[in-house]
């Protein structure tokens, strides 16, 4: 999974967790732990992105509006998103649901219930 998509699906799935009642405190704990460190990645940038409880993906994507790149996802911000996914989805990150690697493929979705048409010309 693209560093950029590892941190907005995390997101969002702390975010969700959270709002559903269902966060343990090692969720919590996680999804703080992450906001915090995209904090510093914010500095002198919009820290005010982080500050939305949005449980979409494609609503942090939008949030962030490009202002997050894969350059500021370092390992320790990669780590941490990877420990929400595990903690929000234990089952799904033991088989490996968040490793996808999609370079140079094309017409890719990566999600679950996806729709999509493509057209190659």
């Amino acid at each position: 999974m693209d560093p950029v998509t590892l941190v907005v699906t995390a997101l969002a799935a702390g975010a969700s967790a959270g709002l559903t009642g269902t966060a343990t405190q090692g969720i919590t704990d996680a999804y703080v732990g992450l906001k915090g460190l995209l904090r510093r990645c914010f500095a002198g940038r919009d820290p005010e992105v982080l500050d939305a409880e949005e449980t979409e993906p494609e609503a942090w994507r939008a949030r962030f509006g490009g202002q997050l790149t894969a350059a500021d996802v370092d390992d320790e911000v990669r780590t941490a998103a990877e420990r929400l996914l595990a903690a929000t989805d234990p089952a799904g990150s033991q088989v490996g649901k968040y490793t996808v690697d999609v370079r140079e493929a094309k017409g890719v979705q990566v999600g679950d219930n996806n729709t999509q048409t493509n057209t190659f010309n």
